[in-house]
């Protein structure tokens, strides 16, 4: 019902916003096709490298159409910009071969982001860039960047609403996107005001742009290519390999600054049980829901990766053993208050309530001061717990000597 009230609303105000539009120039014509073709160009030579990066993908796709979109946001009328996010969205649909009501909603988002943005910048007067002057461009300046926080905030929220509403217990990262989808998209709308002003100034520099946006897509597929090799694709935490990059290097800063870190193992207790119980499939939904838990309990700091099976491994530097109990006792109180929304063996919805972990913890340097001995000392207190009850939190024996 959500999707189709606000696809509803999101309709009226563009058609009521197109009503009212400037008519369009021979000018406005002329650069719709710069916008066009570029865009065009951009989306054939980079369909392999797009079709890989959506195969890999687990959330939205990021596909930088913002570098052509946004342009005509700033100096095309509104019905103009309509018809060039149609165009290329229709290009990306032919390629992609999703739904077709996907396509739908997406195209509805984003046009209707632009309108409002497009709505925005006009209502505030923009000034002639071919004749600014100093002050005046502070002003476009920030004219421009308000334009841009609009377009891309009400397709966060359009979209993200969509998504909020979509699933039992959504995450905030399901509904706002990693930070590396939103540095992305920014890029993309930045690069699309730099193309707006060329479109203005030096039309045929445009051309430049379609070369920078395809270097773009490849350096944004580099770079999920080498996200995917540290992450576990189960849960889109880092994977061993990336969790003991990340942590080595964690300890080496710590050893300079004479400070302490911990090491905590977080393991599910019974967690075969879940598995033959519901499902495989089930017992997914519990490893997805308890990283989004370990994510939300952490600092920005800390590194936090998935040992392998159902357990985890936590590094939160400059932490003492006090704080580092304390931490872990919040953790596994949090992971035994979930309530997870899932299906058995049937297809049959079914929640899984109260799971338990059991925590070793291990601290540099009073536990070890290597990161092999410090995640063997975590293991080994993980052992403990268990051996006492489980659901338990349990500080490693301090080192030999």
């Amino acid at each position: 019902m959500f999707v189709v009230v606000a696809e509803l609303l999101a309709v009226a105000g563009v058609v009521l916003a197109a009503a009212s539009a400037d008519t369009p120039t021979v000018t406005d014509w002329f650069r719709l096709a710069l916008l066009f073709a570029g865009a065009t160009v951009h989306i054939q030579l980079t369909r392999r490298q797009e079709e890989r990066r959506r195969s890999r993908m687990r959330s939205v796709l990021i596909d930088l159409n913002a570098v052509w979109v946004f342009p005509a946001v700033l100096v095309l009328p509104v019905t103009l910009t309509v018809a060039l996010i149609v165009a290329v969205r229709a290009q990306r649909w032919l390629i992609a071969r999703r739904p077709a009501h996907n396509f739908v909603f997406s195209t509805v988002a984003h046009c209707f982001a632009a309108t409002l943005a497009a709505t925005l910048h006009g209502a505030l007067g923009p000034a002639d860039w071919d004749a600014l002057t100093p002050a005046a461009s502070l002003r476009e300046f920030a004219l421009i960047l308000l334009a841009a926080a609009v377009y891309e905030g009400v397709q966060l929220v359009y979209v993200g609403g969509a998504i909020a509403l979509s699933g039992p217990a959504p995450t905030p990262r399901a509904v706002l996107g990693s930070p590396a989808d939103n540095l992305l998209e920014a890029i993309a709308t930045g690069l699309g005001a730099v193309t707006a002003v060329l479109l203005v100034t030096l039309p045929p520099a445009v051309l430049i742009m379609t070369a920078v946006a395809v270097v773009f897509n490849r350096l944004a597929e580099i770079e999920q290519l080498q996200a995917d090799a540290a992450s576990d694709p189960k849960t889109g935490l880092r994977n061993m390999r990336g969790w003991s990059d990340a942590a080595g290097r964690a300890l080496s800063r710590i050893r300079r600054a004479d400070g302490t870190l911990a090491v905590l193992m977080i393991d599910l207790d019974h967690f075969k049980e879940i598995n033959d119980t519901y499902g495989h499939p089930a017992g997914d939904d519990v490893l997805a829901r308890v990283a989004d838990v370990l994510r939300e309990a952490t600092r920005p700091a800390d590194i936090v990766g998935r040992f392998g099976g159902e357990e985890f491994l936590l590094l939160l530097p400059d932490t003492d053993a006090d704080a580092a109990r304390h931490a872990a006792e919040r953790i596994r109180a949090t992971i035994a208050d979930l309530h997870i929304d899932t299906t058995d063996k049937r297809g049959s919805h079914v929640t899984i309530a109260g799971p338990t972990a059991s925590v070793g913890i291990a601290v540099y340097p009073d536990h070890a001061t290597t990161l092999t001995g410090l995640t063997q000392a975590a293991d080994a207190a993980v052992y403990t717990a268990k051996e006492t009850g489980r659901d338990a939190v349990y500080l490693a024996e301090p080192a030999d000597g």
